[in-house]
């Protein structure tokens, strides 16, 4: 899941390079908080996971 917040940013960091109006700053934004929210999950599932009961 972190790889598909990795290529989320990088989307969103290239709508960002070619332009920060109109539609495409929307679309950055956009992608920027999904990367955001897979990144967070991620690293909760990172840690719930990591962790050993006994």
């Amino acid at each position: 899941m972190l790889g598909w917040a990795l290529i989320f940013f990088v989307i969103a960091i290239i709508a960002g390079i070619f332009g920060f109006g109109g539609a495409s700053a929307g679309v950055a934004q956009i992608l920027f908080v999904i990367f955001l929210v897979l990144f967070v999950v991620s690293m909760i599932a990172r840690a719930v996971k990591g962790r050993s009961v006994v």
